[in-house]
């Protein structure tokens, strides 16, 4: 997995799995998230997501009031989202 961050957005590539990708994207968007409100999330590649990064985002919206969207470019990573009833909370769109 790869991460790039240009202004708000974080371009993610590869597949997300481990818990050392978590940390990766929970360095880089906390970083983010000190000077913006809000927060795109460009999935490339991934075909779904570890849970700790699905609570990751939970916490950033719910508690700490970030607007993440979430921008998914595999069908299966939208369908799971959508199975999970995640496509509203994180501002799912195909990307």
């Amino acid at each position: 997995m790869d991460i790039s961050i240009a202004s708000n957005i974080v371009t993610i590539t590869g597949n997300i799995k481990t818990i050392g990708d978590f940390q990766e994207i929970k360095t880089n968007v906390d970083a983010l998230t000190s000077s913006y409100k809000s927060v795109v999330i460009d999935v490339v590649d991934s075909i779904s997501i570890t849970s700790s990064v699905i609570g990751y985002f939970n916490k950033l919206i719910l508690k700490d009031k970030i607007k993440i969207t979430l921008r998914a470019s595999n069908s299966k990573l939208l369908e799971l989202l959508e199975d999970l009833n995640l496509g509203s909370l994180f501002n799912v769109t195909r990307a």
